[in-house]
């Protein structure tokens, strides 16, 4: 039986360029950019800088 993903993606914007994905273990938020052969992942901050965390529920 396969290990569940620990990263889950939950938006999705301008044909799959800009994709949030969530840590499923940590809660944390990291925004991907895509842009030809070029891209980006970085961890989604909030407006005092601290990264955005989801609440993890205990599946």
């Amino acid at each position: 039986m396969a290990k569940d993903k620990r990263f889950e993606r939950v938006y999705s914007q301008d044909l799959g360029s800009t994709i949030i994905y969530v840590d499923r273990e940590t809660g944390v938020n990291y925004l991907f950019v895509a842009n030809g052969y070029a891209g980006g992942l970085t961890p989604l901050l909030d407006r005092e800088g601290k990264p955005v965390v989801t609440p993890i529920i205990n599946k």
